[in-house]
């Protein structure tokens, strides 16, 4: 296998959304938000366009102040969309979630940047970037499940404790599943770009258990402490 990635032409790039017009076709035929489906496709298009040529300005001269912005940024865009199902309560939540986020998700890539791989600057853009992008996305969809399932099980009456534990177990829920299905079922994202690209898939498994390990602790510590941030305020349940 070539030790490189061959770059994908254009013609080739466009065969990769044949499936996904498929999907799209099924949820106009079976009236379904298919609107809402192509501005969600659109606007990964542009993110992911814009952040290919951000990424490849950002690698060439970064230093610690723009990364640091840029995590910050991060974690306001993360929490902002977490709160997505709940947008009666968005701005009340808002800085309760990004306080979540940012201390699970900043707490894992701490000790996963500075313990495990101990990069040299600290703040080396070429990992620090993609890792924080796992971690604190991880921990949006963490938070996400809890918040949403925390407040319904409010408004049907439960207490706080009962809340909080069905609301932390929902929310690990695919984290869990996850562990179950690696190498099992599924090799995750990092470690096949790395088969991919050439590298020994010993070394390869090495770097995927790293990222398990942070995705299934940011998420875990993330709702937790969201849960834990939302007990003297679980009276805006029924607001």
């Amino acid at each position: 296998m070539s030790n490189s990635l061959s770059i994908i032409p254009l013609q080739n790039l466009a065969i990769a959304f044949i499936p996904v017009f498929l999907v799209i076709i099924i949820l106009f035929k079976w009236s379904l938000n298919g609107k809402f489906a192509l501005y969600a496709l659109s606007r990964m298009l542009v993110q992911l366009l814009l952040v290919g040529y951000f990424l490849n300005y950002l690698f060439a001269g970064a230093n610690a102040w723009i990364v640091v912005m840029l995590l910050m940024l991060m974690v306001l865009f993360a929490s902002w969309i977490a709160l997505g199902n709940i947008k009666e309560q968005r701005l009340p939540l808002l800085k309760r979630t990004m306080a979540a986020i940012a201390v699970g998700g900043g707490f894992t890539l701490f000790v996963i940047t500075q313990g495990v791989l101990t990069l040299h600057p600290w703040y080396q853009v070429q990992t620090m970037i993609p890792l924080a992008g796992m971690i604190f996305a991880n921990c949006m969809n963490s938070v996400s499940l809890s918040a949403e399932r925390f407040y319904a099980e409010l408004s049907r009456g439960e207490d706080y404790f009962k809340a909080r534990k069905i609301a932390f177990q929902a929310s690990m829920i695919p984290n869990i599943n996850a562990l179950f299905a690696v190498g099992l079922i599924s090799l995750p994202g990092m470690m096949t770009g790395q088969i991919l690209s050439g590298t020994s898939p010993f070394i390869a498994a090495r770097y995927q258990i790293v990222v398990m390990c942070m995705i299934f602790a940011s998420a875990g510590i993330s709702s937790a402490y969201f849960l834990v941030l939302s007990k003297n305020k679980k009276k805006t349940a029924g607001q």
